[in-house]
């Protein structure tokens, strides 16, 4: 992914999967402005393991293609189910 800042935050294409080691927080984000909603969209937002890692990370949301959605409900619901056991 790409930010205005030209930094690159993490490496992920849906098909192969996140690198869950490179994930980091370049500007402070949330330790500067708490109430910052953070969320990814395009086709990690409707990917089922970037959705459960997502809500590991604690982001407010994710955006996908409409034929993606009902997909993407599923998985939320899974994360949020995982994290009770």
């Amino acid at each position: 992914a790409w930010n205005p800042q030209g930094k690159t935050l993490c490496e992920h294409r849906p098909e192969r999967g996140w690198q869950t080691d490179r994930h980091r927080d370049p500007g402070g984000g949330r330790k500067t402005r708490p109430d910052l909603e953070v969320g990814i969209c395009g086709e990690h937002g409707g990917d089922p393991k970037s959705i459960a890692l997502c809500h590991k990370l604690g982001l407010n949301y994710v955006s996908c293609s409409p034929f993606r959605v009902p997909i993407a409900r599923m998985a939320a619901a899974h994360a949020v189910l995982a994290e009770d056991f």
